[in-house]
């Protein structure tokens, strides 16, 4: 069988199988703007596939065999069981088939400057910044962002230029499909270790990923993070780095946290570059914006036009996005499911004034669950109050035997309820004005957000 960058340039019509992820629909934008007859299916409805269906895309809710009908192509997100109908008639049809990442390495090598952002934390918050950055200097970028960026209203694009922002996950080692020009690589923390198994493993897989690029920009500060990059043994590449310490290219100095939002001066090589006040909370996002600085001025855009885009940057969707105060009671949700994200963003919730912190957080996978339960224990007891869900085991069966009822008995006035209407119920009569709810987690926990805001309304 052909490989998918020769059949990109036969095939005209393309099905989407989970065409509603995060990761499929900026691709189904790219594809769909390049010409290519698409049709989608997914299982549940949300505003993707609202968005999806807006631009002329048919949807089909529920696998069925008959929606693969006359494609050339399949397409489909990793989650996808092999028993799934519409991949086993695509398969009985001899339709070529790929799983999503195959398809972004193919559109990764249409662009010559493909900026792969990748690491444990910040992925989607520093390519959306990146983009915007891009765009406000005039450079034009494609994009595959994980989260929708409100300045294109849309989670991907399609420009004009050869720059290509791409956000690179270490999932099952999907970003070694991709063809990076310039590695961007944020950190690198105990995630995944269902796959990865060890340390070791999922640092040699940065490795991996920063051997194939050009040019490797990275966080001088992170230990993990300068093990892989010393292991590269290619040394003939541009090395670039950022973090908090000078000895880095790209550094801090004169930070003044007001309401757990950043403000500071940017060094580059001794030398005053900018200053940064930052409109999206959190410490860990210094580190954010010092990556996007570095990429930035390594493609060129002016000191000016950097510091405008990243001023201008309120945060990606579902990343501690606000979505409505009403009555003075405030709700935002945020995509944080490993507990080194769910520390830095409710003790930016706790920074930031208000009378109650409420986390609303839905665990993601059993094995997540299981292997950070203690870690998982000691963050959600940061808010002034915890709500749960039951886990959301995704693409997992819980062999693990884990439940959120053994979380809540270890987290002190915790409360855990089956359904987002009853979590709903609880919190709104519960929460008061000068409270803040945010619900937390990488599944659908944003449609408990949005049944609070129905009922407070």
């Amino acid at each position: 069988m052909k490989n998918i960058d020769e059949l990109l340039k036969e095939v005209k019509r393309i099905h989407m199988i989970g065409i509603g992820g995060s990761g499929m629909c900026p691709l189904a934008e790219i594809l769909h703007t390049q010409g290519y007859e698409l049709s989608g299916s997914d299982n549940n409805e949300s505003d993707i596939l609202k968005r999806i269906r807006k631009m002329g895309i048919p949807v089909t809710m529920g696998h069925k065999p008959e929606s693969v009908e006359g494609a050339q192509m399949v397409i489909h997100t990793a989650a996808l069981l092999p028993d799934n109908p519409e991949l086993v008639s695509a398969k009985e049809k001899g339709i070529p088939t790929f799983e999503r990442s195959y398809l972004l390495g193919a559109v990764s090598r249409l662009f010559p400057d493909c900026i792969g952002v990748c690491g444990t934390h910040g992925k989607t918050t520093v390519s959306s910044m990146l983009t915007q950055v891009l765009l406000t200097d005039g450079k034009d970028p494609s994009a595959v962002i994980g989260g929708k960026l409100p300045l294109i209203d849309a989670y991907g694009r399609v420009g004009e230029s050869d720059i290509f922002v791409c956000e690179s996950c270490e999932f099952k080692d999907t970003f070694l499909r991709l063809s990076p020009n310039t590695a961007v690589i944020l950190n690198i923390d105990a995630d995944h270790l269902e796959y990865f198994k060890t340390m070791d493993n999922l640092k040699a897989s940065f490795t991996k990923f920063a051997s194939m690029s050009n040019n490797v920009i990275y966080n001088g500060d992170d230990a993990n993070t300068l093990e892989a990059v010393n292991n590269i043994k290619d040394k003939d590449k541009t090395f670039i780095t950022f973090g908090r310490s000078e000895n880095n290219d790209y550094y801090v100095k004169n930070i003044k946290m007001i309401k757990s939002r950043a403000s500071f001066d940017v060094y580059k090589k001794g030398e005053l570059l900018m200053h940064l006040n930052l409109l999206v909370p959190g410490e860990h996002n210094i580190e954010n914006a010092l990556s996007v600085v570095a990429a930035a001025d390594f493609e060129g855009c002016s000191a000016e036009n950097i510091k405008k885009g990243i001023e201008a940057f309120g945060g990606a969707g579902r990343r501690f996005e606000f979505l409505a105060e009403i009555d003075g009671i405030t709700i935002a949700d945020d995509y944080a499911h490993h507990p080194t994200e769910l520390k830095v963003t409710l003790e930016a919730a706790m920074g930031m004034g208000y009378k109650r912190v409420w986390a609303v957080f839905q665990p993601f996978t059993y094995s997540r669950t299981y292997d950070h339960f203690d870690e998982f224990v000691e963050v959600l007891q940061i808010p002034d109050k915890c709500v749960m869900s039951e886990i959301m085991g995704s693409r997992e069966i819980n062999t693990y035997n884990i439940y959120t009822k053994d979380l809540a008995a270890k987290i002190p006035g915790s409360v855990w309820f089956n359904t987002f209407e009853e979590i709903a119920e609880y919190v709104t009569k519960n929460a008061k004005s000068g409270d803040l709810i945010i619900t937390l987690g990488c599944g659908d926990i944003y449609k408990a957000a949005k049944i609070m805001i129905e009922k407070l309304s």
